[in-house]
């Protein structure tokens, strides 16, 4: 079965999904195939999504026609929280309807599309549904970023048990090296991170990316 959409999330918020969804996005592009990004539900912005705003700069290309209608950033709610606690905020519900269409119109103009979740994994979009949970139910392939700051080993690990659980696949993990100040710490992490992913994980492409100067 051919791939087309895949799901980006991340140890916890701001790891840099933002910047790997843009990188990811770019190389495909130099591959020749047509990449569109979308972000799942953005908080804290009102009528457009910074998260789009930074994949496009990543990218090197100017908003799309995509970006102008909406489509590539459905549900936008004004306070920077969760989804859930940002939909009581501004007393609306999560349009799950109105997502699914969208990533289904982007689905219909571009060969790979990339959505960009909303913090990590056990995020609550629902009281008792998380962003696990919709990843799970659309069967996207995970992409997912992590790092080799202290404390990340644990949170790896306990996200990569969560992930093989849910029996969702792992498409790649991201190590992010933004994050890197002692040396001595950050090789180890990706040199335990790397061997056990491997383990847990068959055919999981491993990433490292490098540091740019507009990371977010």
């Amino acid at each position: 079965m051919i791939e087309k959409t895949y799901f980006v999330s991340g140890i916890d918020t701001n790891i840099g999904k933002s910047y790997a969804t843009g990188y990811i996005a770019k190389q495909w592009m130099s591959e020749e195939e047509k990449v569109i990004t979308q972000k799942l539900i953005q908080t804290g912005n009102t009528d457009y999504s910074e998260d789009i705003d930074l994949h496009r700069k990543i990218m090197g290309i100017e908003n799309t026609p995509f970006d102008i209608d909406k489509t590539t950033m459905p549900e936008i709610f004004s306070y920077p929280c969760s989804p859930l606690l940002a939909s009581k905020l501004d007393k609306r519900e999560i349009d799950f309807n109105k997502i699914k269409s969208s990533t289904k119109t982007l689905e219909e103009n571009f060969d790979k599309v990339i959505i960009e979740g909303a913090g990590g994994l056990m995020v609550p979009l629902l009281e008792d549904y998380f962003i696990i949970d919709y990843v799970r139910d659309m069967k996207y392939p995970l992409i997912f970023v992590t790092c080799g700051r202290l404390g990340s080993v644990s949170q790896t690990m306990l996200n990569l048990k969560l992930i093989k659980s849910y029996n969702i696949k792992l498409h790649t993990l991201i190590y992010n090296t933004a994050f890197d100040s002692d040396e001595l710490i950050s090789n180890d992490s990706f040199e335990f991170i790397q061997r056990q992913t491997s383990k847990l994980f068959k055919n999981v492409k491993i990433i490292k990316l490098p540091r740019i100067s507009f990371f977010k």
